[in-house]
């Protein structure tokens, strides 16, 4: 399959935390003062919960970005493809979907509705998260969220959804051409 890049939608699922691994910080201090209370940084136990989402984005911009409630399964997988995937098709260009090949996108279920609806899926080697150029989307949402330091759950998928929607289709334009290897 020749491939466009700009013709991709790259599709990726990420975590949030709304405190924890997500937000690292580093303090300069002179020695004897690493307990005073201004060199230390409270701590939540559990990182105070997170959220999943899936999302994806195509060299126009980025598309829907959706709250996975518990745990994703390939049934789940094949409702957010019906109710998000099959409107961006209907844009008029050819496109190719891309998702990676974990066992909930390659099961029998979400084949038969790719095939049904003819979608053409790009091949993809698995493991290899470092090829999508969405992880770098992922990171700049993950950065403008942490800036507005969401204190619940609720507001971290409400600011999650508000960022989301913040990033220029400039910028998405040209992630794909930071993966291309030809």
């Amino acid at each position: 399959m020749n491939i466009l890049w700009s013709n991709v939608l790259w599709s990726d699922e990420t975590k949030i935390e709304l405190f924890g691994h997500n937000d690292h910080r580093y303090v300069w201090r002179k020695k004897g003062d690493a307990c005073k209370p201004k060199n230390t940084i409270p701590t939540v136990k559990h990182g105070g919960g997170s959220i999943m989402l899936w999302g994806y984005f195509a060299a126009g911009g980025t598309g829907v970005l959706h709250k996975i409630d518990g745990y994703m399964r390939n049934e789940n997988y094949v409702d957010i493809l019906k109710q998000h995937l099959k409107t961006s098709l209907k844009l008029g260009r050819k496109w190719v979907f891309q998702m990676d090949n974990d066992p909930k996108h390659t099961s029998k279920d979400v084949a038969k509705w790719l095939k049904d609806n003819k979608v053409k899926v790009l091949e993809w080697p698995s493991q290899s998260p470092d090829l999508n150029p969405i992880e770098k989307l992922w990171e700049e949402l993950k950065k403008h969220v942490r800036t507005r330091r969401p204190t619940n759950l609720t507001q971290l998928d409400q600011l999650c959804q508000e960022e989301w929607a913040k990033i220029h289709p400039t910028y998405c334009r040209r992630l794909p051409k930071t993966f291309d290897p030809s």
